[in-house]
Formats: C-alpha cells, structure tokens, sequence
C-alpha cells in the first residue's frame, strides 16, 4: 500500500472517530447498559488511534526525531489531558443527550456559542467522513489498483485509476456507510468491539515484528514526481544502537508524496492528529451505566494507554529502522510485518468505521440542532426520525454533503480547516468549564473534581496555539466564521430555557461591582439621573416611558407599579404572573429598564414601598417620575405601536384597559400630592409629566426638523421670591441638558426663558446667566421675556390680603396665587414659542397643609394647560459642577 498522497490529508484521517454513533446504537436498544470499558474505553481508543497509528508515526519519527517526538507527545498530550479534565468535569455534572459536544457548549455557554460550534462540529464531521473515504479509495487503488503512469490497458484484475474512477469508489463505498447508518447505529455499535479486537491484533503483530522479523531491504515507493527516489531502497535494520543514535534528533526533509519541506510545527501537527478523538466517552453517557464514574475513568484510562503506545512505538521504530525508511515509505510496515496483510486489514477496518462514525456523528449532531430549533425551518426536516429513534432524514442531509465534499477529490486545505474545527470545539468545552467555574454556580457540582480555572485556561492557551501552529491563515478564517455565527444567532435565535452561564458570570460580577460601588465616595460630578417611574398602566404611557429610557443618561431606569390587592385574601402572589407581559413589554420597546412591581392596599403605600426598596446599594433611584393627574380620557397607544403587532395581544392581556371619564380612579388627588410630598422627605427628586401622550419623538419630526427643548427656571408659583440660581432651577437646567445629550435629541436646541420686569436691568441678569451656563458647559439660547402683565395680577392680589408664612416657606398663602395669574403665565408661556417639542417647568414644594394638596394641584393644572408635553421639575440634589 504505496502512501495517500498528503500529510494534511492523512494525519486528518484520525482527528474523530466515533463522535456520535455508539450513543445513537445504544439508545435505540433503549437502555443504559455499556460498562466502562465498552462504553468509553474502546470507542474513545478507537477514535485516537485510527491509521495515523500505522501510516504516519514512522513519518514523525523519521523527521522529528526520537527526543522531539517525544517532546511532541508531551506537549500534544498535556493540550488534550487539559480538554479531557473538562470534558469530565461537565460529563459528571449531568446526562448528556444528542449531539456532544455541542449539547455540553450549547447548555454551558447558552444557543450562540452551541449553535456555531455546533455547526462547525458538524462540518467538520461531514469533511472527516469524506476525508476517510477518500484515503481508503487512495489506499485500495495504491493495492489493488493499476500502476500509477502505466500506459495502454490496465493490467488484469486491478482497479483502473483515475478522477471519476476514484469518485465512484468513493461514492460506492459511502453508499455502503449510508445503508449502514439508514438502518441504525447499532449495526455499528455491535462490531464496535470486533473492529477493536482487529486493531488490537494488528497493533500486537507489529510490535511483534520488531522482535521476530529479520533485517531487510525495503524498496522505497516512487516520489511525487513518479520516479524512484534518490535511493532505491532503505533497510530494516532490527535493534541496533547505530540505529537508535541516527534517529535520536531531528533531520526535517522534503516529503516525497508533496514536495513541501517539513518543519516542527507541520510534523506536529501531522502527529497531533493522533491524540484527538477525545470526546468518545462523553458522548456515550446517555447509554452508560454508570456515566459520572464510567467517563472520567475511561477517558483517563484511553488517554493514558494511547500515549504509552506512542512513545513506546516511537521508540521501537527508533531502534530498527533506517531514517530513510521512515521518512520515504509512509507504509512501511506492512513490508516489516510478520504477515504484510495485517496492517493492510487494520487499516482499512480503521478508515471504514472511522469514516461511517463520522456519518452517523454528523447526522446526530445535525439532529440535535433541529430538535433545538437554533435556525428555525431551515433545518426543520432533519427532526425526522424513525420508529425507532433514528434520525434517518438527518443522515440523509448529511450523507448529501459528504457526498458533495467528495467531488472535490483531495482535501489538502480543507484538511487543516477540520482539524482547526475541532481544535475550536475543545478550546470552547474549556471555555465552557472555565466559565461555569468562575461563575460558582451552586448547582455546578460535578463528580469529578480534578481541575481547575487554570487547567481550564491552559487548555484553551493550548487549543488556540495548535489552531494557528497549524494554519495561521485558516485559524483566523475559521475564527472569524465562528463568530460570524456566534453574531448571527445572537440576535435571531429564539430563546431557550436551557439557562445560561452568561446571566450567572454577570450576577457574579455585578455584585462584586455593587460592593465595590461605595455610596460614601459619590461625587457630583459624575451624578446621573436614576429615575423610578410609576406607572399605572402601559397602554396610556408608552411615549412618557420612551422618553424617560432618553432621559435617564446611562443611569438606572426602573419602571415601577403598584397592584392594589391584599396578599392575605389571595391563594398566591399575582405578581409574577404579570412581570412576564412587563418584561416583554421592556424588550418590544427596546429600553434598558428594570421592571418593579409591588402589591399594597394603596397607591401612596405602594410607592413609599418602591422608593424604600428599588434598587441595590449605590444603585437606587434618585429620582422619581410620575404621570400628570387630571381628568383626560386615556387613549390605548399600545395597539397603535409599530412594535405590538395585533396578532400578539394576547402577551399583553394582563395590562387593564385605558381609564374612561366617569369611572372611578384608584387614586386621589390628595394622595397624588402625598406621594411628591413623600418623595421630597425621602430626598428624591420629582418630575411630572404632563401631556406626553402628545410628544413626537426627535425621529418622528424629519431630518430637516429641529427638536425644540424650552426651560423656565424660575418658580413660576411664587413670582415674589423667583431665583434663577439655587438647588431646582440647577437640576431643571442639567436635567434639560441630559435630555440635549441623548443620541435621538443631539440635533435640539436648549432655549432658556428669562422672565424680567420692565423696571429691572435685564442685561445684567443675562450675562450673569449666559456666565453660569459657561461654567457649567451648558448650550442653550437665552430669551428675556417680561412679563409685567402678568406679574401684576399677582402683586395686585398681595396688596388686598395680609401676609403670613405659607406652605411654600415663603411670605404669602397659596391661595393667593390666583388662577388668573397662572392662567396669564400660562397664556404667555405659550405666546413666546411655537410649539415646542417638550417643556421644562419648575415645580414648586407641596404645601405642608395637606388640606391645601387640592389647590396646589389645582394651580398646576392650570399652568400647564393646553402647554403639550411639559415636564414639571423638582430638584433636591445638587448635580452640577464647574470642576474639571
């Protein structure tokens, strides 16, 4: 059997046997009944040693010499041992179903990295089966074919050569693997010990043949070129100490099946082929009896007994045969063999089970990916199964690829890609292990506690150096189409309920950043609103929730809302139940919020409770938002969103209708006015939102269109004791700031009203204005507005009535602020600007008299009347400052 005629070609022919098919053969017998040795020893012994065992190890050991060879081995199998520790962690940590590897990632890492793994798992099984099918057709034409070069015709009883001849071998031979696979896997789950017993035999006749065999001269076959080499012949030379010390280092040389000199990283990775295969075991634990003891065991035991045959091989091939030999005769032991058709047979029972393995691993793992409905109806067919479990329509794809693959004829390239596939897919399973380490979830429990963060982190150091050892080029195309589909199916997989390990290595980070985030060392300066924002029901305050999510800056954002109901007359809490249809709501609007909900026999109660209890640490509200209470119809806008499709108004059920004149509200005004109160004790700032359902989004007016975002920073309520500069009008003015930074409102223009009497010295004021906002770094048009008119209903109303202290803390009571001065305010409020997007007022104190809560709110209506979006402000923190 002269050579396949390419290393890349040939070291791949070991890289995974045996990926899925004895669980497939196993579970259709329908129970866990493999003990460890042949549910996981034998397969995973089989999928490592495979041909590289007779074909290629001379070819190591002839280049790289005995001293790296053996360091070759070291270093393969420290990469691989460092894989198979996680493989058994996560095996021993419970049952594994359908699809391997990617079943482990994808229930580890979440549907994004399981479903590119998976499918990259799943090319490379499909190019390994016709990579084993091609090097069989090689191999049975190089026997029994015609020789190569020979003219005329061929002689009698050989194969003839050639492209399409060589196709229909192929294609004959994979027809065969198909039949096989179409009836069950279990056809090949029950020669899977016969074909081990063969390997073994032949395993034991060539160490034999060392012993027993006498010298010889073995003819070399001919080069790439079709001539003979240099030198016609190499010698079997028995043990011999010349021997051994000729072939103790390294003599890299020109292969003679390509012509590509050879250098340490090919050679290895030629040799590196030899050692993978590990994930056998792990993918029987469905059908063991025992799997968290049979996979860590008999993965460990496979391992241990694959590297005591390399070097003990490389060693004997050391001490007999010529360098020349082992570098120009890929086949040479079945000349040295004490019966040359031994190897032959290995061989061949080897590449077929290897090459029907990874049919049947393939279909399975395309299987699996359908059952998991990661691309919807795409793979939608592959579900098929038959009566008694077999994926037969999964084959049947997967047997169409493979045959497509085989019209490329020799997959030098494509070679390396498989193996960096599969290389990617262990450095993932580390992934995996590393992070459900890390993240210390309590019900990550494995079995077997023999690992570590580190061997985790070594193993995927030393996955991704083999990857680009091999290929630099390939290693960064296969990367790049790994997160090409990681990216894909991100954002268009559904979601799963397997868990995933993401949310747990957030939790785990957030709150070690919670802990860290010290409320002792808040600075202004990197003050932020942190708004709650009660909402009472959805389908009225879409726009108002939109707008808040523009204006909370990066901050927190939690939409709170209170069930009126007595826990104590319910059978269980309704509020997870709702939460569901506010989540959904969060994720349709496209918001970065937290939703909160609270049962209370009040509104007021229910509140004082989201404000105590939202938040965690340096990250509670500072501030408060709240819809304007008046007497307007509400109109449902949830219908109407382009976001809630009709057909889907059944997710959003638990949301009440809109509220209707005449019919009852579940809160009073004095309790609305309570609760601003409430959150002025618990020092949150206030915003009241009024008018909103009326706002048009920065999106919505047109790109010529310029959003327009009016301020007066004056306390229009009190006339006599208006100031410009202190805590309110700051937050109002960096509040209409925050909203001017926002991505859809950077295009706005800030206008700022400064209201001045006739007599006063309104330059001054101006400039004394225009300087602050320079040193707050604010941009914002200054418009004087006087306002003499007005202001002269309120000191006309002053003279007819004594002074005492108010509510408001100043001289004066609220009711001598009259509704026809608020009504002038308001009418020249709307005189200085034509509508403006929103508006920024500022909101005075409550009264300390509750009895007055109903005139105050009251004198706010009035105010803002017909005014549009308004949004009412008061500020308790100080949030600027003019230092670097």
């Amino acid at each position: 059997m002269a050579a396949v005629r390419s290393p890349l070609l040939n070291y791949r022919l070991c890289s995974s046997v045996s990926v899925e098919a004895e669980p497939s053969a196993a579970r259709a017998a329908g129970a866990r009944k493999l003990p460890t040795f042949l549910g996981v020893v034998v397969p995973t012994l089989l999928s490592m040693f495979s041909v590289v065992l007779f074909l290629r190890l001379g070819f190591v050991v002839g280049q790289a010499g005995l001293f790296q060879s053996l360091a070759m081995f070291v270093v393969a199998y420290f990469i691989i041992g460092l894989t198979v520790l996680s493989v058994c962690a996560i095996s021993t940590n419970g049952a594994l179903d359908a699809g391997g590897a990617y079943y482990m990632i994808s229930r580890a890492l979440g549907p994004e990295f399981g479903g590119s793994i998976g499918i990259m798992f799943f090319l490379a099984n499909v190019c390994a089966s016709a990579l084993y099918i091609l090097g069989l057709v090689e191999a049975v034409v190089d026997d029994f074919g015609a020789p190569a070069g020979s003219e005329g015709a061929p002689p009698p009883r050989s194969f003839p050569r050639g492209y399409w001849f060589d196709l229909l071998y192929g294609t004959v031979l994979l027809f065969l693997c198909l039949l096989v696979c179409l009836v069950g896997a279990g056809i090949y789950a029950k020669a899977t010990f016969l074909i081990f017993l063969i390997v073994m035999l032949v395993l034991g006749t060539v160490c034999l043949s060392f012993f027993v065999v006498a010298p010889r001269k073995v003819k070399l076959p001919p080069g790439i070129d079709g001539n003979g080499t240099e030198q016609g012949n190499a010698s079997f030379t028995g043990f011999k100490h010349s021997t051994l010390q000729a072939n103790l280092f390294a003599d890299y040389s020109v292969d003679y099946t390509t012509g590509r000199l050879m250098s340490f990283s090919t050679v290895f990775a030629v040799m590196f082929n030899g050692c993978t295969g590990i994930m056998a075991g792990s993918n029987m634990s469905g059908d063991l009896k025992r799997p968290s003891y049979s996979i860590p065991r008999g993965t460990i035991t496979a391992v241990i007994f694959t590297y005591i045959v390399y070097n003990l091989l490389a060693f004997l091939l050391s001490c007999t045969c010529d360098r020349l030999l082992l570098q120009r005769d890929y086949s040479f032991l079945r000349d040295i063999n004490i019966w040359p058709p031994f190897v032959i047979i290995g061989v061949y029972c080897s590449t077929l089970s290897a090459a029907m393995s990874n049919l049947i691993g393939a279909s399975r793992i395309l299987y699996a990916l359908a059952k998991d409905d990661l691309f919807g109806k795409v793979l939608g067919p592959a579900k098929r199964t038959s009566h008694d479990g077999n994926p037969w329509m999964a084959v049947i794809f997967s047997w169409i690829l493979v045959q497509l693959v085989l019209f490329s004829g020799k997959l030098n390239t494509i070679a390396a890609v498989v193996t960096i596939f599969f290389l990617l897919v262990y450095a993932t399973v580390d992934l995996a292990c590393l992070a459900l380490e890390w993240a210390s979830a309590p019900n990550f429990r494995p079995t077997f506690r023999y690992f570590t963060w580190h061997t985790c982190v070594l193993g995927i150091a030393g996955c991704f150096v083999m990857v680009f050892l091999i290929s630099p080029i390939y290693a960064s195309a296969s990367v790049a189409f790994m997160v090409v589909l990681l990216v894909a199916l991100h954002y268009l997989s559904p979601s799963s309920s397997w868990g995933y390990i993401s949310q747990a290595l957030i939790f785990h980070q957030v709150r070690k950043y919670l802990l860290m985030l010290d409320i002792r060392k808040e600075h202004v300066k990197f003050w932020r609103p942190q708004v709650l924002l009660m909402v009472r029901n959805p389908r009225t305050s879409l726009q108002l929730i939109s707008f808040i999510n523009d204006l909370k800056k990066s901050g927190l954002y939690v939409l709170g809302h209170v069930e009126l109901d007595d826990l104590d007359s319910l059978p269980s809490d309704p509020l997870p139940h709702q939460s569901d249809s506010w989540l959904q709501l969060v994720d349709r609007l496209n918001i970065k919020a937290f939703v909160n909900l609270t049962l209370s026999d009040s509104v007021r109660h229910g509140t004082q409770q989201l404000l105590f209890i939202s938040g965690l640490g340096g990250m509670r509200p500072n501030t408060i938002a709240l819809g304007f209470y008046d007497d307007t119809a509400s109109e449902d806008r949830l219908s109407q969103h382009p976001a809630f499709s009709s057909g889907e108004e059944v997710a959003w059920q638990n949301f009440p209708p809109p509220w209707t004149s005449g019919t009852q509200k579940c809160l009073s005004p004095r309790e609305y006015v309570a609760i601003i109160a409430d959150a002025l004790k618990m020092q949150r700032n206030v915003l009241l939102a009024r008018s909103f359902e009326e706002l048009k989004p920065p999106q919505e007016l047109g790109w010529r269109a310029q959003p327009l975002i009016d301020v007066w920073p004056i306390n229009l309520l009190r006339p006599d004791s208006a100031h410009y500069v202190n805590t309110c009008s700051l937050f109002l003015l960096q509040m209409a700031c925050v909203l001017a930074m926002a991505r859809a409102w950077r295009r706005a223009r800030l206008r700022l009203f400064l209201c001045m009497e006739s007599g006063a010295r309104p330059r001054g004021q101006e400039d004394k204005l225009r300087q602050l906002l320079k040193d707050l770094r604010i941009q914002a048009d200054i418009h004087t507005v006087l306002w003499d008119s007005a202001v002269a209903l309120h000191w006309h109303r002053q003279q007819e009535m004594s002074s005492d202290t108010d509510a408001f803390g100043f001289p004066g009571n609220v009711a001598q602020v009259t509704d026809e001065y608020l009504s002038a305010v308001n009418q020249l409020i709307l005189q200085q600007s034509s509508a403006p997007t929103v508006r920024f007022l500022y909101l005075p104190r409550p009264p300390a008299d509750t009895s007055l809560y109903g005139r105050y709110l009251q004198q706010l209506e009035v105010l803002t009347r017909g005014l549009g979006p308004t949004l009412l402000v008061h500020g308790v923190s100080a949030v600027t400052s003019t230092e670097l």
